[in-house]
């Protein structure tokens, strides 16, 4: 096997010979020696070994050195080797892979990692907007993550993955894993999952997140790669809605649903919460409905019903709780029209105590339950209440406020009826 050094090397036929492997001497003879060189290098090469830094560490320091083991896979990597021109990546925003959101903090992840890769000059990497068009021409596909590991501690940890992707192969070609400390941090999601009554997760994004951490060498997600030109469509959408650009939201969130691949959480959810902003009440409803429906074919739906503390009471203010009474009837149509039976499973903050929590996630179960009768009676027998208290948080921050608002949900679980 040729070492990366070769590649500045012009050596004779008989040096070639003794350097290539058996294998590469069966092609023949070859014309020039630095063909010779690159079936060499891109045959024998064995995909480099994902960085795993254990440590746990300030942010700043954890991803510098995720960011330094990706490039330095890339300079060692056979999906690189002898590519001397500039190398180009696309970069499908990043996640909390524990809420499936964007935030303040992710933006804050891609931004660090994209200067510090452009920063590698050696390298001459180009990272380009996630647009469809770019991802014609792109090389590369750049994901990461954040993944709460540790909660139970004031500071809670996190774990950074960066993954890349080779867009003509579908193989994961670097992976980058480090532990950061995440003190001075914002969690705070981007309007569009603040304002989301539902949990944003679905196999595109599970589908994403697997693909973040797959070793270099294995596929990336199958499931994610067939769906990621439509999420640029997707990414659009979402950064209008964001700008409180609704009715042009509206428009490409409707574009995206006409994709064959367009039927997902992300996309129906989008066009709920710019119906609601555009207020098209019927509309809206229409959307929730169908939110629910995939929701319920997915087996899971956590939805952010906000109680007011320590009780059983909807929020107060009706700018948060006013669509509960709607939401609650469209989920009890979906429920019924799919025949499905559900475990509505309470869930709390971290503040206060254990038996507390438990005692009110219950409560709080129980209450929806309740409601959900009240609109279809034969869901009674079809539905049962858990408590599960804090035991489930997915964000733990126990801030009581938008941060960890997914904390605070209700979920409904499908389960085989009895």
């Amino acid at each position: 096997m040729i070492s990366t050094a070769s590649l500045n090397a012009t050596p004779s036929r008989r040096t070639l010979a003794s350097a290539v492997s058996v294998s590469a001497l069966s092609f023949g003879l070859f014309a020039a020696s630095s063909a010779v060189t690159m079936l060499a290098l891109t045959g024998c090469a064995e995909p480099p070994k994902a960085t795993v830094v254990a440590n746990e560490l300030p942010f700043e320091q954890a991803v510098a050195l995720a960011t330094d083991g990706l490039a330095q896979q890339t300079r060692q990597g056979p999906a690189f080797l002898g590519k001397l021109s500039k190398k180009t990546f696309v970069l499908d925003p990043m996640l909390d892979a524990s809420t499936g959101q964007q935030t303040a903090a992710t933006q804050l992840l891609q931004s660090r990692v994209s200067t510090r890769l452009t920063g590698q000059a050696d390298l001459a990497i180009e990272i380009l907007p996630f647009q469809s068009a770019n991802l014609a021409k792109a090389q590369y596909l750049l994901t990461g993550t954040m993944t709460l590991v540790l909660s139970d501690r004031p500071d809670p940890v996190r774990r950074i993955n960066l993954a890349l992707t080779e867009l003509k192969t579908g193989n994961v070609v670097a992976q980058a894993t480090a532990l950061s400390r995440t003190e001075g941090l914002d969690h705070t999601p981007l309007p569009y999952y603040r304002d989301s009554p539902v949990l944003v997760k679905d196999k595109v994004t599970e589908g994403y997140v697997r693909t973040s951490s797959a070793k270099p060498g294995t596929p990336a997600d199958k499931f994610y790669l067939e769906r990621v030109a439509v999420a640029t469509t997707i990414n659009d959408a979402t950064t209008l809605y964001n700008a409180e650009r609704y009715q042009d939201a509206l428009g490409q969130y409707r574009n995206a649903q006409s994709d064959p691949n367009g039927e997902q959480l992300r996309v129906l959810n989008g066009i709920y919460l710019s119906n609601v902003k555009l207020g098209r009440s019927a509309e809206a409803e229409e959307a929730f409905g169908k939110v629910v429906a995939l929701g319920i074919a997915y087996n899971e739906l956590g939805v952010k019903f906000l109680f007011n503390p320590g009780t059983t009471t909807f929020w107060s203010d009706p700018k948060v709780s006013g669509a509960y009474p709607m939401w609650l009837r469209q989920i009890a149509r979906g429920a019924n029209a799919a025949k499905a039976c559900m475990n509505i499973v309470g869930h709390t903050s971290r503040t206060g105590s254990e038996q507390t929590n438990e005692a009110l996630s219950l409560q709080r179960a129980n209450f929806i339950r309740q409601r959900l009768t009240v609109e279809a009676a034969v869901l009674g027998p079809r539905t049962q209440a858990t408590g599960m208290g804090f035991r489930q948080n997915i964000v733990g921050s126990s801030t009581d406020n938008v941060v960890d608002a997914l904390d605070r949900r209700v979920e409904f679980k499908i389960v085989p009826c009895s």
